[in-house]
């Protein structure tokens, strides 16, 4: 991260996140960044592409550059998004603690911090890497399908999480939710349209870097 970029995070008050291997990223992730970003009053949402994310172990993920780079052409036309490289370039196994302690440290004091991520995601918060120093340094937003049953996720949530950390899950309701990366990977293996689930910047990269054929 250069200079320019810390000195515009210490400037902010409310700033987003969203963590993900985005291979591909999708409408669905762009949908509930603005959504997001709009009603919680986010000054930015910073993309996040995983590095080496620990629950991926022994499944194949694309190279991190195609990622970042498909991150980057996503975004681009939006002013209120940027990409970070931030677990690209750290080494070892990427954990959202230590992202967000990482942009904790370059805001100024009295900021929040929103971390932005789907449900499904959230159902395994409670076996991430120190949970509860995580959910004291921000506030997530847990992106859902319509109809998605909340009060599963809460009871859920609550076996392992005492209700003050459970305040710091929002769900937020995305139509797009129901676009998901693994269902775009599979069309393109099987030569099936992916027109419209993605920004036509990324159908174009996909097919011109021969990913996900094999």
């Amino acid at each position: 991260m250069g200079i320019n970029e810390i000195i515009n995070l210490q400037r902010k008050k409310r700033i987003g996140i969203m963590g993900g291997t985005f291979d591909p990223i999708h409408q669905g992730h762009l949908v509930t960044a603005e959504t997001a970003r709009s009603k919680f009053l986010l000054e930015k949402v910073i993309f996040v592409p995983s590095g080496q994310p620990p629950h991926k172990k022994g499944k194949v993920i694309s190279n991190k550059e195609a990622r970042y780079l498909m991150t980057v052409l996503a975004t681009s036309g939006n002013p209120y998004f940027e990409v970070s490289r931030v677990e690209l370039d750290r080494p070892g196994e990427s954990y959202a603690i230590d992202t967000v302690k990482y942009f904790r440290s370059k805001m100024e004091e009295g900021s929040e911090l929103f971390f932005i991520t789907g449900a499904d995601a959230i159902l395994e918060i409670v076996n991430w890497k120190s949970v509860e120093e995580l959910l004291e340094c921000c506030t997530f937003i847990a992106a859902t399908r319509p109809g998605f049953d909340l009060g599963a996720l809460r009871d859920k949530l609550l076996e392992k999480l005492t209700v003050n950390h459970l305040q710091k899950i929002i769900p937020l309701e995305v139509p797009a939710m129901a676009i998901s990366s693994t269902d775009i990977r599979e069309k393109v293996k099987k030569g099936l349209t992916i027109k419209y689930l993605l920004p036509v910047e990324v159908e174009n990269f996909i097919y011109k870097n021969n990913l996900y054929k094999n």
